[in-house]
């Protein structure tokens, strides 16, 4: 039996127009109307519009909460499961759904929150580095202060986070093929994020989380795990600490996994995947047609 791995995208996989042949589903509409009660807005309507409402921080992470969820109750449908599950950033929440860590009322209502805490930080910057010496990116983050690893992506590609100033320093002293600055409000997944951590933690420990029905790997520890209290407190530290995806691919190698899909917007995931771990046969679903092909 093929070992397989669920992943799932976070911010910056979002396109308008996901999740449109998933709307009309008469199986989707209880999910999609209690998310408008939770939000106070339409999911569909989101995605489908052209206003650029749907590259805010404030709207993007419900809406691939919502999309990549109601592609989960696809799969599921139609019989199929994985023996692991990991997501990127935004995506361990709907890991953590797919695990059945907590119900969608539940997660889309965390996620509400999430974003808002991210969307009101302010005076921080992130920045991609593509094709860099990672030795020489470590020194010079190591020894400049406010600035951190945000997203260890892969060897050829990470995200550092922190204050402009700092930002701008690791730039001019690392060389790299390409440094693209992110078009986000804050500092995400540093210690600038301390107080919407501490706030959202104050959030988390009235949430009951159940234990996992199949193992997750956490951002900031890939080591696979059900306990639904370790899962907490991994989701706890994600605010401020790194999005360890290089490793997550790693250890989706040590656990034997084979086929690795994708269920979400874009191809970023599989695309790091296959940089880290060339023998795993990668997979994208998100549209219905794929997830039947998929069986």
């Amino acid at each position: 039996m093929t070992k397989i791995a669920w992943v799932f995208p976070g911010q910056g996989s979002q396109a308008v127009g996901m999740g449109a042949d998933l709307f009309d589903l008469p199986e989707a509409q209880p999910q999609l109307e209690m998310a408008e009660k939770i939000l106070g807005w339409s999911v569909p309507d989101l995605c489908q519009s052209e206003e650029d409402k749907l590259s805010c921080t404030l709207y993007t992470q419900p809406c691939l909460y919502g999309v990549e969820s109601l592609l989960v109750q696809q799969m599921k449908k139609q019989g199929l499961s994985p023996d692991v599950v990991a997501g990127h950033s935004l995506g361990e929440y709907v890991a953590l759904y797919a695990a059945e860590v907590f119900d969608f009322a539940t997660g889309l209502t965390l996620v509400k929150r999430r974003s808002q805490l991210m969307n009101n930080a302010a005076g921080g910057q992130m920045a991609a580095f593509i094709g860099f010496d990672r030795t020489q990116l470590e020194q010079q983050v190591q020894h400049t202060e406010n600035v951190v690893l945000a997203n260890d992506n892969s060897d050829a590609q990470v995200v550092i986070s922190g204050t402009p100033e700092a930002v701008d320093s690791i730039i001019a002293n690392v060389k790299a093929k390409r440094v693209v600055k992110l078009n986000v409000s804050g500092a995400f997944h540093s210690p600038m994020m301390a107080d919407a951590a501490k706030e959202f933690e104050e959030i988390l420990a009235s949430v009951e989380f159940s234990e996992a029905k199949f193992p997750v790997l956490s951002n900031v520890d890939p080591t696979p795990t059900t306990d639904p209290q370790v899962l907490k407190q991994r989701l706890i530290q994600q605010m401020t600490g790194s999005v360890r995806w290089r490793e997550t691919c790693l250890q989706l190698s040590k656990q034997g996994i084979e086929r690795v899909i994708e269920i979400g917007p874009g191809k970023v995931l599989t695309g790091l995947v296959k940089r880290t771990c060339a023998d795993i046969a990668l997979e994208n679903i998100s549209s219905i047609p794929q997830v039947s092909t998929s069986i």
